[in-house]
């Protein structure tokens, strides 16, 4: 008698978590493993966000906050939406959650009934397709590729969506890819979206901030769709927050209040002393914490340099987060000492086994023919990493 449900039965791990902790478990024996698996900034919590915490403790924020937040930092989040997005929401519209994905969980959980369909660009986050199954629903993928910049089209996107089709979810910037939609790409894409009200657009935009090249755009901004469009954002990422899990979601007033009562029924208000902290870094001016993303910037450019000489690799230069995902369809179906590399898990086992490298492939992430690695890390590993699997993958070619 099988005790567990069907509904986790169907669920899969995590392959970020598997290869990180396999690189964990090697480490721990004595193997030298760098890992470039876990997407999380490498700096520690700026000065002013660990004060508030600490002012937080002794003023004794210890207590349940309201389900969705404390009203200050739902008035934080919408100021900093209102700053740096052009976005207005009341602090009625807004559901702090514990880490951006539970505010993506509360979302599908709010919309999604047994059979829904939820479209999906490749390369997703992980999770998205395990989330969407979770809610009982069905995903539909839509395929890319680095000659598109791992982009769909409008076009695309419209020929996908059916009566069956709830909600359209996607990360602008995008984990695994580093790329992220223009403002125009969005705008036709907002176009097509807005003639089916029965879709949700959801956007998470947690890596905002972590962008090279210009301000990214949010799909929200476009009036067509506000009424549509469930904004997801967090503390992660930017603010060097990952353990703190503060999350919210952005949503028109009758999604913010199924994400409450979602949300107050599995973990009520997320993390006081987090939340009273959070605070404090929103209203900061974003560019006192701009020196992450400089040091961002400065491993790309080096990693993008040395992975173009890796034998194999099909590189795009991510223009924003902190990835590359090269295309190695060049090793799939090939043999390599004893080997067999079936897809690009199989090719991640290889490289953490022979170079002691770590990072993820990208079955996971919808992307068969491509592995995700991670340069949230000193440019010593990283120099080091690509050297690893230069010397490993020249023995082939």
């Amino acid at each position: 008698m099988n005790k567990l449900s069907d509904r986790v039965n169907r669920l899969g791990y995590s392959q970020t978590f598997v290869m990180s902790n396999k690189a964990r478990e090697m480490k721990a024996s004595g193997i030298d493993v760098i890992s470039l698996t876990l997407g999380e900034p490498d700096f520690d919590v700026p000065d002013n966000i660990k004060q508030a915490a600490f002012d937080a403790i002794n003023e004794n924020y210890s207590h349940y906050s309201p389900v969705p937040g404390f009203l200050e930092l739902r008035e934080a989040i919408a100021y900093k939406l209102k700053r740096d997005n052009n976005l207005e929401y009341k602090p009625s519209q807004i559901c702090v959650s514990n880490g951006a994905k539970q505010a993506i969980i509360n979302v599908l959980a709010a919309i999604i009934n047994d059979g829904d369909e939820v479209i999906l660009p490749n390369p997703y986050w992980v999770s998205y397709d395990e989330m969407v199954k979770m809610m009982g629903g069905n995903s539909v993928m839509l395929p890319t590729s680095y000659v598109t910049d791992f982009k769909i089209t409008a076009e695309q996107l419209e020929e996908a969506i059916t009566d069956k089709t709830k909600a359209v979810l996607f990360s602008s910037p995008c984990n695994p890819s580093g790329g992220y939609y223009t403002y125009d790409e969005l705008k036709s894409i907002a176009k097509v979206v807005a003639k089916y009200p029965h879709v949700t657009i959801i956007s998470d935009e947690i890596y905002e901030y972590i962008n090279y090249e210009t301000k990214t755009t949010s799909i929200a901004q476009f009036p067509e769709v506000y009424e549509q469009t469930a904004v997801i954002n967090g503390m992660s990422k930017a603010f060097a927050m990952t353990g703190w899990r503060i999350g919210y979601s952005a949503c028109p007033e009758w999604l913010a209040k199924a994400c409450e009562k979602v949300q107050g029924q599995m973990t009520s208000g997320a993390n006081t002393v987090a939340q009273r902290a959070s605070i404090v870094a929103l209203k900061t001016d974003p560019s006192e914490y701009k020196y992450m993303i400089d040091a961002f910037k400065v491993r790309r450019d080096l990693v993008y340099d040395l992975m173009k000489e890796i034998p194999g690799f099909k590189v795009v230069l991510p223009k924003a987060a902190f990835y590359f995902f090269p295309d190695i369809s060049h090793y799939i179906g090939k043999t390599l000492d004893g080997v067999e590399i079936k897809d690009s898990d199989d090719f991640a086992m290889f490289i953490l086994e022979n170079a002691h490298v770590g990072c993820v492939g990208g079955v996971s992430f919808g992307s068969p023919e491509c592995i995700r690695f991670s340069y949230a890390a000193s440019e010593e590993d990283l120099r080091e990493a690509m050297k690893r699997m230069k010397d490993l993958l020249d023995k082939f070619n």
